[in-house]
């Protein structure tokens, strides 16, 4: 549990493309003004770095930091600010597919955490597929890490649907869940909102959801509405459908502490996981 007060936090919805240069210019750009709203923990959604179909994911694909992240370690080191860098391909040393990774970058310039996708997308949506798994690889652990007193989780996209993983990082303490996506706009109109609301209120933490808007990979739609959302389950700040946009919020840890005073679900459960 946080020794701080309250964070200042931004989200920066996204419409990435098939560039990856422009891309990360234009998540530099609003990561700047992210910050200069006063925000000092920053949210960039999932595949900031790259949405397109006309190239092996291989090639985009680059070690940690790589390109892609270099622009925003030296921003958040010249700001003193955190970034969550939504998630990037990175590339497998061993020559395998790559992994959909998300980054936590820290005050001084550095990578502090990384969680690479678990729980990768393969389903049919309106007669189109999309299969994950025939592009990425999979992560297998769980990834918290601390943010100057702050607890923070990391998890992508399709992860919202396991709560079994955000328990695991309920057990851990965290204060904060970050779930930066690419969600589908049919999955999104029925599931985002209720998904996020649900793990922060089962979980009694703050969930900061940066998404995508516009087309994605597979030409299919995206759904935008990148949201903070807090313990009691109230959406403190909430995007709209498309384009690019920055949100803001400020997290009171101390109404998160009285949330989990007032109704103690999680020190009152009954059930553990089985070893």
């Amino acid at each position: 549990m946080t020794e701080r007060t309250s964070v200042a936090v931004a989200v920066a919805q996204m419409a990435s493309g098939p560039d990856k240069s422009e891309n990360t210019a234009r998540a530099v750009s609003l990561a700047t003004r992210a910050a200069d709203t006063g925000a000092t923990m920053i949210a960039l959604p999932e595949t900031f770095d790259y949405r397109g179909d006309g190239q092996d994911l291989k090639d985009i694909a680059e070690p940690l930091p790589g390109n892609a992240l270099a622009p925003l370690m030296s921003l958040a080191a010249e700001r003193r600010v955190w970034i969550l860098a939504g998630s990037v391909h990175e590339r497998d040393a061993a020559g395998g597919m790559p992994f959909n990774t998300s980054a936590l970058i820290n005050p001084q310039g550095g990578i502090t955490a990384s969680y690479r996708k678990m729980h990768l997308f393969d389903i049919c949506i309106s007669n189109r597929s999309v299969t994950e798994s025939a592009r990425y690889q999979a992560g297998t652990d769980v990834v918290w890490a601390d943010a100057d007193g702050i607890t923070v989780g990391l998890t992508i996209c399709y992860d919202l649907r396991f709560p079994e993983l955000y328990r695991v990082l309920a057990d851990a303490g965290v204060d904060v869940v970050f779930v930066p996506s690419s969600f589908t706009a049919p999955t999104g109109e029925a599931h985002w909102e209720v998904l996020l609301r649900a793990r922060a209120i089962e979980n009694q933490c703050f969930v900061v959801a940066p998404g995508q808007a516009g087309t994605g990979a597979g030409g299919i739609a995206t759904y935008g509405n990148s949201m903070i959302i807090d313990p009691w389950g109230r959406i403190l700040a909430q995007a709209t459908h498309d384009g690019e946009q920055i949100i803001s919020a400020v997290l009171d840890f101390d109404e998160m502490v009285a949330v989990r005073n007032r109704l103690p679900a999680l020190s009152n459960r009954k059930l553990r996981p089985i070893r």
